[in-house]
């Protein structure tokens, strides 16, 4: 091959698999599996974790309360698999072991600030929901079946 022929390179987006244009809403899209990969609910919480910078295992189970160390080894190798955490292996020095850390690629860092706008938006509005679901929950049958009827007709 000759050093000076350009090298020919397939288009692997979406459109060029399908013929269609990229749609969540489409199941057959790779962006659905995008979607089902980030929107799990230890994920929204791992990114924001290890926007700051890398932190190491035991730091992200004391950040992220409730998460398991099987569920958070078992979603830290996927989101590696996927290109949106890298996993660092460090030699210690002398008698230190090695430990490893985790940080965001830069593509994980591009979610990463998505997801902590939605995290953001939690914090903000988890009073409003709450309060929403009480007024929900003490509503008698019909109440809610006037509410209902009242909302289809609007």
């Amino acid at each position: 091959m000759n050093s000076n022929e350009p090298i020919a390179v397939p288009d692997v987006t979406p459109e060029a698999a399908t013929g269609a244009p990229a749609s969540v809403f489409a199941e057959a899209c790779p962006s659905r599996r995008a979607l089902e990969l980030v929107a799990g609910k230890w994920q929204l919480l791992i990114f924001p974790a290890l926007a700051a910078g890398p932190a190491r295992n035991g730091e992200l189970l004391r950040r992220i309360e409730g998460i398991s160390q099987k569920v958070l080894t078992h979603t830290l190798k996927e989101l590696e698999r996927n290109g949106l955490v890298l996993r660092c292996e460090l030699k210690g020095t002398g008698r230190s072991p090695l430990h490893v850390e985790y940080e965001l690629t830069p593509l994980g860092q591009s979610l990463s600030e998505t997801l902590i706008a939605l995290d953001n938006w939690a914090e903000r509005h988890h009073g409003d929901l709450q309060a929403a679901r009480e007024r929900f929950d003490a509503q008698s049958p019909a109440q809610e079946t006037a509410g209902r009827l009242v909302h289809r007709l609007r």
